[in-house]
C-alpha cells in the first residue's frame, strides 16, 4: 500500500465468520499458516497433535468463510496444501449493538479466544526481550482521552501500522512476522 493509498477495509460482522475464527484449534492453524507459511493438513495435524481428519474438517471450515485457500498447483492426489488468503489489512469488528443476540455470543468467544492467545504472548515477552530487545518492544500507557480523541488516535494507530507494516510478499528480506496488540479499556470501571 502507497502511503497516499487509503487502506481497504473489511467488517468482520458475519456470526458464522466470528464463530469460524472464534476456533482455538482454527486459531492455531492460521497463526501457523502466517507464520510459517503453506501447510497441509498432516503438517499441521503433527505440529498441533492433532488428528489429520480433525485438521481437515477445520481446514475445510476456514476455506468456507474465506480464511484460507487451496494452491492448486501444490497439492497433488490426496495432498492439499494450504495458505492464508489475501485478505484486507484492515479487519474490524462490530459493535455489539450491530449484530444480533447469536453474533454478540460469537463475537464475545471471538474476544476470549483472541485474549487467550494474547495472554500466552504477554508470558513470551520477557524471554523475548531478553532474547534480542530490538525486536521485543513494549510499552503502556494511562492517559486521558474523549471517546472522540480515542477514535482519532486508533485510526492513526491504524494507519502507522499499515504504513510501516508489508503483507506477506512484499516484506524486505530481513523483516519478520511480528505479533502487534493494542486494546484501551477504561480506567476507572471495575
Amino acid at each position: 500500500m502507497k502511503d497516499d493509498e487509503p487502506a481497504e477495509r473489511f467488517l468482520l460482522d458475519d456470526p458464522e465468520r466470528l464463530k469460524a475464527l472464534a476456533h482455538p484449534m482454527r486459531r492455531r492453524m492460521l497463526t501457523h499458516l502466517n507464520v510459517h507459511g503453506p501447510a497441509t493438513s498432516t503438517t499441521l495435524a503433527e505440529l498441533l497433535g492433532a488428528k489429520t481428519g480433525t485438521t481437515s474438517y477445520h481446514l475445510r471450515q476456514l476455506e468456507k468463510h474465506g480464511f484460507i485457500e487451496e494452491i492448486p498447483e501444490r497439492s497433488s492426489g490426496r495432498e492439499r496444501w494450504w495458505r492464508r488468503a489475501v485478505l484486507p489489512r484492515d479487519i474490524r469488528l462490530p459493535d455489539p449493538g450491530e449484530l444480533p443476540p447469536e453474533g454478540r455470543e460469537a463475537l464475545e468467544e471471538f474476544h476470549r479466544v483472541h485474549f487467550e492467545e494474547d495472554l500466552a504472548l504477554i508470558d513470551r515477552f520477557p524471554a523475548a526481550f531478553r532474547a534480542d530487545p530490538g525486536w521485543a518492544r513494549g510499552s503502556r500507557a494511562m492517559t486521558r482521552m474523549t471517546k472522540e480523541e480515542l477514535e482519532r488516535f486508533y485510526e492513526e494507530y491504524i494507519a502507522l501500522l499499515l504504513r510501516h507494516g508489508h503483507p506477506e510478499g512484499e516484506a524486505p528480506p530481513d523483516a519478520r512476522p511480528l505479533y502487534v496488540r493494542l486494546f484501551t479499556l477504561p480506567a476507572d470501571e471495575p
